[in-house]
């Protein structure tokens, strides 16, 4: 071989890494981030006696091409990292950075946020503002809030003033810190109608706090029929802060809406996910494997569906 064409050859060799780069760089962005929920992994090692090591989780995440993970209090193990806890939240967000994955978003029961007693909804306050932090330090683009719990004592209309009340804080929280809030009513809540959802949705009027559809939910808020989508229309995409992707069957299960696998169950998945593409949401969908025996392959499923409405 020539001189002049080794050397040519050792600088196409050179070259390729960088333009690999550059080629990745221009690329147009995927519509959406796909993530999966540590919260069926949790449910199906209760409900089913199995065991998911964290790390065999997190390596099926990176491997099936997943770009992140929503976190669940208390599992695999310990509560939350406190915002002034730097070595632990350190710790936590290395073992993600391994797997190349990102922690996007963390979840929260927040019954104290529309209590009655004002001391107790100004203390939740005070505690969002310490979860919000530990979330931005570990790399959450996103914040989760579950408003179950009883009435104690009040009307309907005046558990919403006080959730909207608290969830305006909880936006303005957000937002000074770059997060996107976002809340989901399931069923058995005593938030559980469309019209709740869009009530507190007009009352927070927030940028920075929106809603979560999870098409289980929405389905059975709708007359069980298979078409969340048209629920979703009505409240909006353009007010949905990110989705938790479901397939279900149109019935309770264990207290809340039963999860399925895609393809599993009688939801017009395609059309959900249309809905979503058509209405400009460009933001995360996480696999919700709630009580679902078998996580990984709900997760699968759903990453295959996700991927076909992307392209």
């Amino acid at each position: 071989m020539h001189r002049r064409t080794v050397l040519q050859c050792l600088a196409s060799a050179a070259a390729a890494p960088l333009m690999a780069r550059v080629a990745q760089a221009s690329s147009t962005p995927p519509l959406w981030k796909t993530a999966i929920g540590l919260n069926g992994f949790m449910s199906s090692s209760h409900d089913y006696g199995k065991t998911y090591p964290l790390w065999e989780i997190l390596d099926f995440a990176d491997r099936t091409g997943f770009d992140g993970v929503e976190l669940v209090e208390g599992w695999p193990m310990g509560s939350y990292p406190r915002a002034d806890e730097a070595d632990r939240i350190r710790a936590l967000k290395r073992l993600y950075d391994g797997f190349d994955l990102q922690i996007f978003s963390l979840q929260l029961g927040v019954a104290a946020a529309f209590d009655p007693d004002a001391e107790v909804r100004r203390e939740w306050v005070r505690s969002f503002r310490d979860w919000a932090s530990f979330a931005k330090q570990v790399g959450c683009d996103c914040i989760g809030m579950w408003p179950g719990g009883p009435l104690r004592g009040q009307t309907i209309d005046q558990a919403i003033d006080r959730l909207a009340e608290s969830f305006r804080e909880a936006g303005k929280i957000s937002g000074d810190l770059g997060l996107l809030a976002a809340f989901e009513i399931e069923p058995p809540f005593v938030f559980n109608e469309e019209g709740h959802i869009s009530r507190i949705l007009e009352k927070v009027d927030s940028p920075h706090l929106k809603t979560i559809f999870d098409p289980s939910h929405f389905d059975l808020m709708s007359g069980s029929r298979g078409k969340p989508h048209e629920m979703l229309q009505r409240i909006g995409v353009r007010n949905i802060g990110y989705v938790h992707f479901t397939d279900c069957d149109g019935t309770i299960h264990d207290g809340t809406s039963k999860h399925l696998a895609c393809g599993d169950g009688h939801v017009d998945i395609p059309a959900a996910l249309k809905t979503l593409r058509d209405g400009g949401f460009r933001g995360w969908i996480m696999v919700d494997a709630w009580k679902i025996k078998d996580p990984y392959d709900a997760c699968r499923k759903a990453k295959q569906a996700i991927d076909r409405a992307m392209a």
